[in-house]
């Protein structure tokens, strides 16, 4: 039998053992990451994208800060799990195909439901700032399609 000493020594040895590794929780830091430009297949005017983010498997959130100048806009596209807006500055339109331009400003929250098409942007005179937030189907965010011509902008 083995004594308390040499028992409590196991047990202060298992106790002590590492255990398995936790994931980490990351921090991203403001300034961290460069701003990119808007690519002129993609967007109309300047638009700049900071903060990109991209959650790691099994999550498929990604995004990023999206700021459009006055007059700026995405192209048509669509999502195949749908996009979240979170409007943070200025005042901008979103607008779905064959549906009328609907004004948001900050504390918005827009809902754009799966593969429906759609923009959104700055209004004329003012920029507009939103995190964009979608999630990846089979590695895929968004399908983009034609520009966004002036007509369809103005209405």
């Amino acid at each position: 039998m083995k004594s308390l000493a040499a028992l409590v020594g196991t047990a202060l040895l298992v106790i002590s053992a590492p255990a398995q590794a936790d994931p980490l929780v990351t921090v991203t830091r403001a300034g961290s990451q460069p701003s990119t430009t808007g690519a002129a297949a993609n967007f109309t005017g300047a638009v700049r994208v900071d903060s990109r983010f991209q959650g790691s498997a099994p999550a498929r959130i990604g995004g990023g800060t999206v700021t459009f100048e006055p007059g700026a806009r995405t192209a048509w596209h669509s999502h195949p799990l749908g996009q979240t807006l979170i409007v943070t500055a200025g005042a901008g339109w979103v607008r779905q195909w064959a549906g009328p331009i609907q004004e948001i400003k900050p504390g918005d929250i827009v809902w754009i439901p799966p593969d429906v098409k759609h923009w959104h942007g700055a209004a004329a005179t003012t920029g507009m700032t939103h995190i964009a937030i979608a999630e990846a189907l089979d590695g895929k965010t968004v399908t983009w399609m034609e520009q966004v011509n002036d007509e369809q902008y103005a209405r």
